[in-house]
């Protein structure tokens, strides 16, 4: 099953103002994933729905991650942003197997199969550990190089 660009942009938001021990602006969020800023309004406003972020307006604003925020599942995010399409669309156009077609039983079954493995994640999980730190490293400007200190690892 592939996801969505929005939803695929709503877990990298939401890991990454799981990260954060600060308020993010939306235009920190755009640069620091690298994703359209418009896009990304409109996905922190139905996090904010969901209850995954808490949104601040005004000059010292931002989105920050809901304090119940970590129990919410991935499953919940996706079944949230993909909803309950089946994989394949037996009706538009209608299939001619449709009635005697035992494989779009199967493609349901593996889809939930797939939601029940994302419902044993939590997103509060997504962020610990190594993840974290990497998480709010992104989109910061490396570390300039010197002539001193290239002089300095080589000697």
């Amino acid at each position: 099953m592939k996801l969505n660009r929005s939803t695929d942009m709503a877990l990298r938001i939401a890991m990454l103002a799981a990260a954060s021990t600060r308020r993010l602006t939306v235009d920190e969020l755009s640069d620091q994933l690298d994703l359209p800023r418009n896009h990304v309004a409109k996905v922190v406003q139905r996090l904010h729905h969901l209850g995954v972020l808490v949104t601040v307006r005004g000059r010292s604003g931002g989105v920050a991650f809901a304090e119940g925020g970590g129990d919410i599942t991935v499953g919940g995010v996706v079944r949230a942003f993909e909803g309950d399409a089946e994989v394949v669309s037996c009706d538009a156009p209608a299939c001619p197997l449709r009635a005697a077609c035992r494989l779009r039983a199967d493609l349901r079954r593996a889809q939930d199969a797939f939601l029940a493995v994302l419902d044993g994640v939590s997103l509060g999980s997504l962020v610990d550990g190594p993840a974290g730190p990497v998480l709010l490293a992104l989109g910061a400007e490396p570390p300039s190089v010197t002539v001193a200190s290239v002089r300095s690892r080589s000697l």
